[in-house]
């Protein structure tokens, strides 16, 4: 399966019930339909696949119920720009990016008796969890964008509504009220990461799912009532069904500091939590459960057009389903107090690291092999018999000075036939091999010698000759750097990692974040006098 953004091999044979993958240049497909979405997404994914996948061969009713129940929304709504470029690797392999969205929407009398507050009617993104799938199918990255983060937001409109909104400083939860196409818009220009596809879940979406699994496990490391969200729960274990789960994924003054932050604890546990149960309590052998779950999934969701029918859906369940627990990592992007408003936050500094081991396909798993086999040096899979006496412009565009020379210098012993490229431009954060498709093996050739990651190939109709850009990432040494566990530590730092395949128990704030009775406290005091109240699970 091919990402719907994405930069095609030569021939590409599209098939009608696969995701289509257009060329670089081809405009994204806009679809219509109605919205609705939360961090359920992925497990929806999965479960509708699998059975779908087992139904196909005689359950046509089956197939027929649950591809009804798909509703989708054009994938970008900006009004300028488009949701990236997917590049493959040097095998022709292409990572995929899902943008989760679950949305604190009022419109439905079922959300209106969830989320409270029946006079508001528009839709904010509760959840924005990009997640990204490596483009060998070896590991999984899923990164919170915590929905107080204060952004340049791009111009959107929305197909279905026809409402509007130009360029603006702004929430980015916000971006949600223009479709969620918007929220793509906004989050790809956020952390330029492309963003393949989306989903969306709302209040009753979350119900009907986890009642659907049979509920879902999770950890509390202090007794917690949250009088916002209403979420009570005794310290230690507990399995969450319906408004229970609810309560826990949309909780924030009960966990962490008590900020926004503290919601994408909880629902990292919780997703961790539903990933191992689907695999491990046999909801996946067992066609009753997985049934409930796959309808409940399907009428739950929306997604763009790349996911609007099973076999989709089934392209995509299939190779999120090739990761183990282990190899997927939660993460919250970094953030910092936002200048103009304490009670917002900023992207940190740190950020960036995150966000440019997602675009270069870095594993961030936590095992021996820090880089995974997409983005390791291209020497597997170069030509051998390649020759190097081709031309090679080197520029310089990390800011140290005479880079460009020491690489055409190396590169010239080395046999290619290398020329330093005098012409000024803007400083590039990362380094980069330009090519045009009848040069791929000679650029793929040029990155093996560099031991630069596959990543970092670049099609390039623009140019004339394999062109090698120095990037303020390489600014020193022979060879490119490698991923190192330092380079994981520092992408990870200040996020809250955390693997799927181990359970953690969430920690639950211990300041006066929640108010009893007209009383500032923490939830562990609200908890020892909400005696009347009875807890959300046993």
């Amino acid at each position: 399966m091919l990402p719907e953004n994405s930069v095609l091999p030569e021939n590409p044979e599209p098939s009608e019930n696969r995701i289509v993958t257009p060329h670089r240049d081809a405009p994204v497909r806009h679809a219509r339909g109605r919205v609705r979405l939360t961090p359920w997404g992925k497990i929806a994914l999965g479960t509708v696949g699998v059975l779908a996948a087992g139904t196909l061969g005689g359950g046509t009713y089956v197939y027929q119920r649950l591809n009804g129940n798909i509703e989708s929304a054009a994938l970008f709504t900006g009004t300028t720009g488009d949701a990236g470029v997917q590049k493959a690797d040097d095998q022709g392999r292409f990572p995929i990016n899902v943008l989760v969205i679950g949305t604190d929407s009022r419109s439905s009398e079922a959300n209106c008796k969830l989320g409270g507050a029946c006079d508001d009617t528009a839709s904010n993104a509760d959840v924005q969890i990009l997640v990204h799938l490596s483009a060998d199918r070896t590991n999984i990255t899923a990164m919170s964008v915590p929905r107080d983060t204060l952004t340049q937001m791009p111009g959107c409109k929305d197909p279905e509504s026809g409402n509007s909104v130009g360029e603006r400083y702004a929430q980015i939860n916000g971006s949600l009220a223009y479709g969620p196409g918007c929220s793509v818009a906004a989050v790809h220009q956020l952390t330029g990461i492309t963003i393949d596809h989306f989903v969306l879940v709302d209040f009753a979406g979350v119900i009907a799912m986890s009642d659907a699994t049979g509920g879902v496990e999770v950890c509390v490391d202090n007794n917690v009532y949250d009088t916002y969200s209403h979420l009570k729960l005794s310290k230690g274990k507990h399995t969450l069904k319906g408004e229970a789960a609810l309560q826990f994924v949309r909780t924030r003054h009960g966990f962490g500091d008590g900020s926004d932050l503290g919601r994408t604890y909880g629902q990292h546990a919780f997703l961790s939590a539903a990933i191992r149960a689907l695999k491990d309590n046999g909801t996946l052998l067992n066609p009753t459960k997985l049934f409930g779950v796959a309808d409940a999934a399907t009428k739950a969701l929306t997604v763009d057009s790349g996911l609007n029918s099973i076999p989709k859906l089934i392209d995509l369940a299939g190779e999120l389903n090739k990761v183990d627990t282990d190899r997927i990592t939660f993460a919250t992007m970094q953030t910092t107090a936002a200048p103009t408003d304490p009670n917002r936050v900023v992207p940190a500094e740190a950020a960036e690291k995150l966000f440019s081991t997602i675009v270069e396909d870095r594993s961030l798993s936590k095992d021996k092999n820090t880089v995974s086999a997409a983005t390791t040096t291209a020497t597997a899979t170069a030509a051998a018999d390649v020759s190097r006496d081709f031309a090679v412009q080197v520029q310089n565009r990390g800011g140290q000075e005479g880079r460009a020379g020491e690489l055409t210098d190396v590169l010239s012993e080395q046999g290619y036939a290398a020329e330093t490229d005098p012409s000024s431009g803007d400083l590039e954060k990362r380094t980069a091999i330009h090519y045009r498709k009848p040069q791929l093996e000679q650029a793929q050739q040029l990155a093996a010698d560099l031991k630069m990651p596959s990543s970092l190939l670049t099609l390039d109709k623009s140019a004339d000759d394999v062109t090698l850009v120095l990037g303020e990432d390489w600014t020193s040494g022979d060879t490119y750097p490698k991923s190192t566990k330092k380079d994981r530590e520092e992408a990870l730092a200040d996020s809250n990692a955390r693997s799927a395949k181990k359970s953690q128990c969430v920690p639950v704030s211990e300041a006066n974040t929640v108010t009893y009775n007209g009383v500032s406290m923490s939830p562990p005091e609200a908890y020892a006098l909400a005696k009347d109240k009875k807890d959300s699970a046993p």
